[in-house]
């Protein structure tokens, strides 16, 4: 049906009158920190055997990123059962499980107190007010009243000391003789609010990223010296570092945790802001698949490199730069051998050298012994011949070209 002109000229002159329609900008959420989670069954002695007859936890966390406004990420994905918290705060960490005294500000998810997240899922509190300087301290507490609780998430090699007291304590200041605990408990992350130029680096890997045999407590892992040097330069101030290792992981197999291509969505595409992602993984796959005494979950390099190629069209297809970090030297750990080491010379070579890349860190040069390639540096060896000590996390840390994330 045609409008006669009348009509047609009222209906214009009604849509003039129509206010505009403006989309208001979305708020810009960077992740500072992350831990990858997996399933755990639950340790007696820190939940109870069946679950939690009611426990605060008190989680310590070095946020990369400062701000004014901070958001939590508690998960259950690896639950089997409904996860119940009836309160949370967060605050700044004054060392030990203290928090500065009247300082806590409380989580609340969609305005209440308390959540239930289902299994399998996560969730994200609401914002909440509180400034904190980038590479400090804050403090996570969670109070869980009564619940059954056969299995974790959580990431259980935190290399941090955390704190468990039973009652709900999450506002006091300090806790009286708390059981220590080293491990990150349904906590996933912390975003906080920045402006629209903010965003963050994935560190993704296993236990070399993760920082195992670093000193507990004083973030010395890679991606923490990382997290400094970015702060330090004027250029890059606005870059966040979100360590998504986890210990014992591979690319292709499930064991410590789901493998790299099955936690790829979870730990690097779901993240705030997500602008860079370094892959530092791949050693664990050739000690296994080449062990001399028990070789299993055989692979080669080839597959490694399909490995690696399928995360970075996944990364590139979510606009995020990729930068492949070579592998270090893995000769005189217990499960070395020449096989594997020629497999770790190949998958290094084609990080060097491939066009799927946006970039590479030369960690293994970086880390080998001039005169012994193929070994740590002495001095940067932690003594298992597979882990760096702190001067080897710091010197692979100090090796990256901050230009990489200039770009």
């Amino acid at each position: 049906m045609r409008l006669s002109r009348p009509l047609l000229a009222s209906a214009i002159f009604l849509l003039s009158l129509s206010p505009a329609i403006h989309a208001a900008a979305p708020d810009h959420w960077t992740g500072t920190w992350a831990a990858a989670p997996t399933g755990a069954t639950n340790p007696d002695g820190q939940f109870g055997a069946d679950g939690t007859d009611g426990t605060t936890l008190r989680e310590i966390v070095h946020i990369s990123l400062g701000g004014s406004e901070f958001r939590a990420i508690l998960t259950n994905e690896f639950g089997k059962e409904p996860l119940t918290i009836n309160a949370a705060t967060l605050a700044p960490s004054t060392g030990g499980g203290s928090i500065l005294a009247g300082s806590s500000v409380p989580l609340t998810f969609g305005g209440h107190n308390s959540v239930i997240i289902p299994p399998g899922a996560l969730i994200v509190s609401d914002p909440a007010p509180l400034k904190a300087a980038a590479l400090s301290d804050l403090a996570v507490s969670l109070y869980l009243p009564t619940q059954p609780m056969s299995q974790l998430s959580v990431h259980s090699y935190a290399d941090q000391t955390n704190y468990v007291i039973p009652g709900n304590s999450v506002a006091s200041a300090s806790l009286t003789s708390p059981k220590e605990v080293y491990s990150w408990d349904f906590l996933k992350g912390i975003d906080v609010k920045t402006e629209a130029d903010g965003a963050a680096i994935v560190t993704f890997g296993d236990s070399i990223t993760d920082g195992a045999h670093s000193t507990r407590d004083k973030n010395l892992r890679w991606p923490d010296v990382l997290a400094q040097r970015l702060q330090a330069d004027k250029k890059t101030t606005k870059l966040g570092v979100l360590n998504e290792g986890i210990g014992g992981n591979r690319i292709l197999h499930d064991v410590s945790g789901p493998s790299a291509l099955a936690r790829f969505d979870r730990d690097v595409l779901s993240q705030a802001g997500v602008k860079y992602l370094v892959i530092l993984e791949g050693v664990n796959d050739i000690g296994h698949a080449t062990d001399p005494a028990k070789p299993y979950d055989v692979i080669t390099a080839d597959d490694l490199i399909a490995g690696y190629t399928q995360m970075a069209r996944r990364a590139h297809t979510h606009g995020i730069k990729v930068i492949g970090a070579t592998l270090t030297p893995y000769v005189g750990a217990k499960y070395s051998s020449p096989t594997g080491e020629a497999m770790r010379q190949a998958l290094n070579q084609w990080i060097r050298t491939t066009k799927e890349l946006d970039g590479f860190v030369d960690f293994s040069k970086v880390a080998s012994d001039p005169a012994h390639p193929d070994t740590f540096l002495p001095a940067d060896d932690s003594g298992d011949h597979l882990h760096p000590s702190d001067a080897g996390y710091k010197a692979m840390g100090e090796s990256i070209d901050l230009k990489l994330f200039t770009k």
